[in-house]
């Protein structure tokens, strides 16, 4: 790759770029300010706005700057993290269902979002294949699966080696799952329409306004920002892997972690099918995982996974791993074009599980550890529905315990480190 022939912007941007207006005047006073202008925050905002309560959108940069316009577009339920089995063993039968339930509800309550609200962003139903990176996986898969059937009825179909070519036109996994009502999506123009949607209810979004800190003065917040000071009644935090020190209670309880994407020249519709025969998104079972689809128009290959370490972010050679992945995927790829490359932060919680709740009176949702695009959507409903005092506010995931990393403010150097060790245990076998 040459850092001449590719632009270090999301592809994404071409159809939807973040808007970078002039922001609005700053209300002195709203019934809730929330803070993050991401799926989780207009979620949240559309939902309040629609049951008439004033709201005001903080963001630090452009509206759309953050990851819900970096994504990979794959929409999921979530299941995946975990299998059943360590839910059961973590929180007990009971709960353990209530959760991978829940996990179908985000899906299902983001494609109804989208029809509901007509939401033109290339949304489809094109299931996700998972490929075994060993073949001690495979059987390993098979049972999880089963597990998630039986608790949630969730539809799979297993793809033995020997078939895959079915699905894929590669030899490197040793056969899959396939999850058909997965979904995929154009995350830029779902993040304009979610913006559209939440302005039109009438709430005020407010661009390049980062959120300096926050006091309780009597009953309400006072947000301080670059611009000023705003009073709300209530506040969410929505800021997942962008959270500040400016919002220190959960800074201190979500670790950023930087994913990127690169994505090739067009490709000619023959080479599309014979690579992705079934156009779905794709994942696979390694520690350190990668994913890829193709582009909604069927012309490019986007390839995603983690961010390269030993090179500046704004030069092809922080996304050279990601081509090398793609490339022992696909040999089919190696004389292949990159076009543009990215990256964008996601959050992890200690426990891998998304949270949502409140501390001091302030409500929070995120920590989706990846797996952002129907769990902020439906996170950012649920925090606003708690806001209301609705009891359908209520989620098998309250009362979740947020834990604080131990030796916070080690994690930057510590994530490197962690990644190479798993790494080496995905090289190593299961």
């Amino acid at each position: 790759m040459s850092d001449r022939q590719v632009r270090f912007t999301p592809w994404w941007w071409e159809a939807a770029a973040p808007e970078a207006g002039e922001p609005p005047p700053l209300p002195r006073s709203i019934d809730v300010a929330v803070i993050g202008s991401g799926y989780t925050g207009l979620s949240a905002a559309l939902t309040l706005a629609r049951a008439g309560r004033s709201v005001a959108v903080l963001e630090a940069q452009a509206l759309g700057h953050g990851a819900s316009t970096r994504n990979g577009g794959q929409v999921g339920s979530g299941n995946q993290k975990f299998t059943v089995r360590q839910l059961v063993e973590l929180h007990g039968e009971d709960r353990a269902r209530a959760l991978v339930n829940e996990g179908t509800a985000m899906l299902r309550y983001i494609a109804d979002l989208i029809e509901r609200e007509q939401i033109a962003c290339e949304f489809r139903r094109v299931g996700r294949f998972r490929g075994c990176m060993h073949p001690e996986h495979y059987e390993s898969m098979a049972r999880g699966m089963e597990d998630l059937k039986r608790f949630a009825a969730v539809e799979f179909f297993m793809v033995p080696r020997n078939e895959q070519d079915s699905e894929i036109g590669s030899d490197r996994y040793f056969g899959g799952s396939v999850l058909p009502n997965d979904a995929a999506l154009h995350p830029g123009l779902y993040h304009k329409g979610l913006a559209e949607r939440a302005r039109g209810a009438g709430a005020v979004l407010l661009p390049f306004t980062p959120v300096a800190g926050m006091a309780r003065e009597g009953g309400r917040m006072r947000v301080h920002t670059s611009r000023g000071a705003i009073e709300a009644r209530d506040v969410v935090i929505a800021t997942n892997g962008y959270t500040t020190n400016a919002l220190p209670w959960v800074r201190r309880r979500v670790i950023p972690i930087g994913s990127a994407i690169i994505a090739t020249e067009e490709l000619s519709p023959e080479r599309i099918a014979r690579l992705m025969p079934r156009g779905r998104v794709y994942g696979n079972s390694a520690r350190v995982f990668h994913y890829f689809r193709p582009s909604p128009d069927g012309r490019r290959m986007l390839w995603g996974g983690r961010v390269g370490r030993m090179a500046p972010q704004a030069s092809s050679a922080a996304f050279e791993h990601l081509r090398r992945d793609m490339v022992a995927v696909f040999p089919d790829l190696s004389d292949i074009r990159v076009t543009h490359c990215w990256s964008g932060n996601i959050a992890y919680t200690h426990d891998t599980m998304p949270h949502i709740g409140s501390h001091d009176g302030i409500h929070h949702a995120l920590g989706y550890c990846g797996t952002g695009v129907s769990r902020s959507t439906y996170f950012g409903h649920k925090v606003a529905l708690k806001v209301l005092g609705d009891p359908a506010g209520r989620t098998a995931f309250d009362d979740l315990e947020f834990r604080t990393h131990p030796f916070h403010w080690l994690t930057p150097f510590a994530v490197p480190v962690v990644e190479t060790w798993h790494r080496i245990r995905d090289a190593m076998g299961p």
